[in-house]
C-alpha cells in the first residue's frame, strides 16, 4: 500500500504542477449551448478517483455520493472517475433510466483496469457477453438449482467441521471467503480437495483488489498485482478446461456435472464452440462474482447477527424448526430452503447495508437528454446502491436494521438493488440466495457467538469487509 500511495503521488506531482485547484462545473452551458450535469471533474487526468475510492477505505463509500448530491443534484451530477468523463445518476429514477435502457442508450462499460486483468472484457469481445448471457440462464436455472441445495449442504458442512468446530475464536472473514470460494469451485469445475480449492484461492484477493484500482500499472501497486493473479489463475484454469475436454471425450466426466461441461458443449446458433481461453476466462470471471460477493455478504450477517440477539432469536427459531423436521443425516432440500422466509428478510437487510455490489458503470451509446442536461456519447454513467439503500426517502431510518422492510411486497422497485438490474442484473443472483440461506443455517444451528473487537472499522475496496476480518469468540450450542 505505502508504494501505492507514492505511485499516486508520483502522479499528482506530474499532472497538477500546473494546477493547484478543482474545476468546477456549475450547469453553464458549452459554447455549443450543451447544458452538462452540474458538478465537478476534480484533478487532471485522475479527476476524483482517488477521492471515490478513499472514501470506501474509510467505510463510508456513501459519503462521495450524498456530498455531491446535495452540493450539486439529487437526481446526476458530473465527475472524473478511472480517466474517464462520467455522471453519476441517482436514487430510484437513475436505477431505472440505466437498467431499462441497457442496449439503446447505455451499454455495460468496466474502467481499463478490468479490461487489462480481463482481457476478453473488451470491445471484440462484445458477443461472447451475449452468449454468456443466453447461456448462464439455463445453469441457473430453478431446475438445476434444485439439484444444487444438497450439494451446497455438503460443503458448507465440510467447512464448518474443519473452520469452525472445536474452535474458541475463528476470524470470520477469512472463512466466508474459503467456504464460498470452495463451493464456487466444487459447483462450476467440480473441485472439492482442499487442498486444491486452497492452492487456487491464492490470488484471488489480489484480482479482486485489481479490478477496480486505479490503472497504474507500476510493480507493487493493486493493479499490477492484479494482473499478475489473474494471469496465474487463468492458466490453471487452462489446464483444467482441456482435461475436462478430454474426460468428456472419454466419457469419464458427464455434460451436466457443473458449468465447465456446460460450456465445453454449448454451441451457437452457426454450431460454434467457445474457446478454451474463453471458457478459462469467463470460469475466472465466475469464480470471482460466484464468491467475492457472497462472502462479504456471509461475514456480515456474522457482524449483524453478534450486534442484534433479538434478530438473532428471530432467525434461530426458524432454522431450528427446520433442522427438527429432518431425519439424521438428512440433507436440506430446495424445500427447506424456501421455507428460510425471515432468514432472507434478513439477508436482505444486510444487503441493503453493507452491499457487496457497490455500484457499477455504463457507457453512453448516443447523446441523449436526462433530466434536463445533456449526457454526451462515450461518457461512463455509474449508479451507486448507496444512493438509494441509505437513503431515507426511500428506507425511512436507513442505518436502523430492520428486516420487516422486505416482507409483503417489500422495497419499491429499483431502490434496493444489491444484484443490480435490468438485462445485466447479476443472473448468480439466486445462487447467491441459496448458498447464503444454507450458511445461516448452520451458523445458527451449531453457534452462538460474541465479537472480538465491538467497534472494529468496515473498509470498501472494492467489496466492503470488517478492516480486521471480524475476529468472533464461538459458543457451541450443547445437545
Amino acid at each position: 500500500m505505502d508504494i501505492f500511495y507514492a505511485s499516486l503521488v508520483s502522479l499528482f506531482v506530474l499532472v497538477v504542477s500546473f494546477s493547484l485547484h478543482f474545476f468546477l462545473y456549475k450547469s453553464k452551458p458549452t459554447k455549443d449551448g450543451i447544458l452538462l450535469p452540474p458538478g465537478r471533474t476534480g484533478w487532471p487526468v485522475i479527476g476524483e478517483s482517488f477521492e471515490f475510492l478513499a472514501t470506501g477505505w474509510k467505510g463510508q463509500p456513501e459519503k462521495f455520493i450524498f456530498d455531491r448530491m446535495s452540493k450539486f443534484s439529487p437526481i446526476v451530477f458530473r465527475t472524473s472517475l478511472m480517466l474517464e468523463d462520467a455522471a453519476v445518476f441517482c436514487g430510484a429514477q437513475g436505477n431505472k433510466f440505466l437498467f431499462s435502457n441497457e442496449n439503446k442508450l447505455v451499454q455495460g462499460w468496466w474502467p481499463a483496469s478490468v479490461d487489462k486483468i480481463f482481457p476478453s472484457s473488451d470491445k471484440t469481445s462484445k458477443i461472447e457477453a451475449i452468449k454468456m448471457r443466453k447461456m448462464l440462464p439455463n445453469f441457473f436455472k430453478p431446475e438445476a438449482l434444485h439439484r444444487y441445495v444438497p450439494v451446497m449442504d455438503v460443503v458448507t458442512q465440510q467447512h464448518f467441521a474443519m473452520g469452525w468446530e472445536g474452535k474458541d475464536e475463528i476470524v470470520t472473514y477469512e472463512l466466508t471467503k474459503n467456504f464460498t470460494f470452495w463451493l464456487a469451485c466444487k459447483i462450476f469445475i467440480s473441485i472439492d480437495e482442499p487442498e486444491r480449492v486452497r492452492y487456487l484461492s491464492g490470488p484471488f484477493e489480489s484480482i479482486a483488489l485489481g479490478l477496480l484500482a486505479i490503472p497504474i500499472d507500476l510493480p507493487g501497486t493493486p493493479f499490477r498485482r492484479g494482473i499478475n493473479a489473474a494471469n496465474f489463475i487463468r492458466k490453471e484454469l487452462l489446464n483444467i478446461v482441456k482435461q475436462r475436454k478430454t474426460e468428456l471425450a472419454e466419457g469419464k466426466a458427464t455434460p451436466t456435472q457443473d458449468i465447465l461441461s456446460h460450456m465445453l458443449l454449448f454451441s451457437d446458433e452457426d454450431g460454434k464452440f467457445m474457446a478454451e481461453y474463453d471458457i478459462a476466462d469467463k470460469i475466472l470471471g465466475l469464480l470471482i462474482g460466484g464468491h467475492d460477493t457472497a462472502s462479504s455478504a456471509c461475514a456480515f450477517i456474522v457482524k449483524y447477527l453478534a450486534e442484534l440477539p433479538e434478530i438473532y432469536n428471530g432467525v434461530y427459531k426458524e432454522q431450528m424448526e427446520i433442522a427438527k423436521s429432518k431425519e439424521p443425516g438428512e440433507l436440506l432440500s430446495w424445500e427447506d430452503v424456501s421455507k428460510m422466509k425471515y432468514s432472507w428478510n434478513v439477508a436482505c437487510e444486510v444487503l441493503r447495508l453493507a452491499p457487496p455490489l457497490q455500484g457499477a458503470f455504463r457507457e453512453a451509446i448516443t447523446d441523449f437528454i436526462y433530466n434536463g442536461y445533456s449526457i454526451p456519447k462515450g461518457w461512463k454513467l455509474y449508479w451507486s446502491a448507496n444512493s438509494t439503500h441509505k437513503n431515507p426517502e426511500f428506507f425511512p431510518e436507513p442505518q436502523k436494521f430492520d428486516p420487516s422492510r422486505f416482507e409483503g411486497k417489500g422495497p419499491a422497485p429499483y431502490t434496493f438493488v444489491p444484484f443490480g438490474g435490468g438485462p445485466r442484473m447479476c443472473p448468480g443472483k439466486e445462487y447467491a440466495r441459496l448458498e447464503i440461506l444454507v450458511f445461516m443455517h448452520h451458523l445458527v444451528t451449531k453457534f452462538k457467538w460474541e465479537k472480538i473487537i465491538p467497534d472494529e472499522q468496515i473498509v470498501v475496496n472494492p467489496m466492503p469487509s470488517p478492516a480486521k476480518g471480524l475476529p468472533i469468540r464461538l459458543y457451541p450450542h450443547k445437545g
